[in-house]
């Protein structure tokens, strides 16, 4: 069997990209709670990210989100940012918040709707030159709730010229990540409801065209790990959300509700080539990624246990014998291979990895560290007056 020592030098390489909403208040479509110590600003929240950071080694970078996370001078958050240890990664557009997008952005039937929805991906792209950021992460809450309220075709033939004109805006190594979502808010359809969608699209721009997977954004029971196979296959996965849901789009701590699923997907990612020495730098061009709103749960916390989870399950997926699995699949033992399977994920890894910290210069326990540092004091009585910021 693969042994942690075996697999311990592949660790170094994983980053964990945060997202700047998750540090700002967030609730249900029924309440948005406010919680001590909220960043008022973006400045805030990337001390935030950095703060993960700090603790935990594996979260190099903090994705923002536009307007939430418009500021006057993206060169001055940059240096800022990078003067706390991280960077400003994926800019995330948002054309769902305006009241000329409630029947679609760039699927809209008026020609001056669908060029203010162009217009604000511009604008992302001008501030991905000013934080140097890769990708463009574009999620459109697009569709219809009724039947013949829409022509289906009509708005995928808009669509397909709408990402046409932003795609060509990109210049160098930017991205183009288009990101699916079975339903919500349309419920009779939605304009990109699944990953052959998102794939034909992204297809018909370019090599640097992409899909998003965000791992809550799926009917109960799709084979996740599946999709991550198909797409690595065909070269188009850019990128994960990592989340877990209970029932939808929950957007929870990703590993609470199925751990087992998250390391099935990781084992399809290192399988097909999306995770390690695929670059000289050592890392693969798919990004990891958090999308999660910590409603009731402390938020840094909340971070930092994220993304122990995915280093967790990503190293139980190392483990897994790989030649062992494929002698076993190849001679159709069918309880072997499914054994040596299972032995990989109930390994438990929790103390070699807090000893692989430890040899870092890193908190064996982050979670216990950041709770003993006073960060969290010092943040509740700093931050008082001033608007808390959220996704609202």
């Amino acid at each position: 069997m693969t042994t942690f020592a075996q697999i311990a030098p592949l660790l170094e390489g994983q980053a964990i990209e945060v997202p700047s909403w998750a540090y700002g208040n967030s609730g249900t479509r029924f309440k948005v709670f406010g919680t001590p110590g909220t960043p008022r600003t973006v400045a805030e929240k990337v001390a935030d990210a950095a703060t993960v950071h700090r603790l935990t080694g594996l979260a190099p970078s903090v994705a923002l989100h536009i307007p939430w996370d418009l500021v006057d001078d993206f060169a001055a958050l940059r240096r800022y940012a990078e003067d706390l240890g991280v960077a400003l990664g994926t800019i995330n557009s948002n054309t769902f918040q305006d009241d000329d997008y409630k029947l679609g952005a760039l699927t809209h039937t008026d020609p001056k709707v669908r060029q203010k929805a162009v217009d604000h991906h511009y604008e992302c792209i001008e501030v991905m030159h000013a934080t140097g950021s890769r990708d463009l992460k574009i999620w459109l809450a697009e569709g219809s709730n009724y039947p013949g309220q829409a022509d289906l075709r009509g708005r995928q033939d808009r669509l397909a010229e709408g990402l046409r004109t932003i795609y060509d805006r990109l210049d160098g190594d930017q991205r183009l990540v288009l990101e699916y979502k079975l339903f919500e808010p349309a419920f009779y359809h939605t304009d990109v409801p699944d990953w052959g969608t998102a794939y034909a699209h992204v297809a018909a721009l370019g090599e640097r065209a992409v899909v998003c997977l965000d791992t809550g954004h799926h009917a109960p029971g799709t084979n996740i790990e599946f999709i991550v196979a198909q797409l690595l296959r065909l070269g188009k996965l850019g990128s994960f959300d990592f989340n877990s849901r209970f029932y939808a789009d929950d957007d929870l701590i990703v590993g609470a509700a199925d751990p087992f699923q998250l390391f099935r997907i990781l084992f399809e990612v290192v399988r097909g080539g999306g995770y390690g020495p695929a670059n000289p730098d050592g890392r693969s061009d798919v990004a990891f990624m958090l999308d999660q709103c910590h409603n009731v749960e402390p938020k840094v916390p909340g971070q930092i246990r994220s993304v122990l989870n995915v280093q967790e399950m990503l190293a139980r997926a190392l483990l897994v014998d790989r030649d062992a699995l494929a002698a076993a699949q190849e001679s159709g033992d069918v309880l072997g291979a499914n054994a040596i399977f299972m032995d990989a994920f109930y390994t438990d890894v929790r103390p070699d990895l807090a000893a692989w910290r430890a040899e870092r210069g890193l908190p064996a326990d982050p979670i216990r560290a950041y709770a003993e540092s006073g960060y969290q004091a010092e943040i509740e009585a700093a931050r008082v007056g001033g608007s808390q910021l959220s996704w609202t």
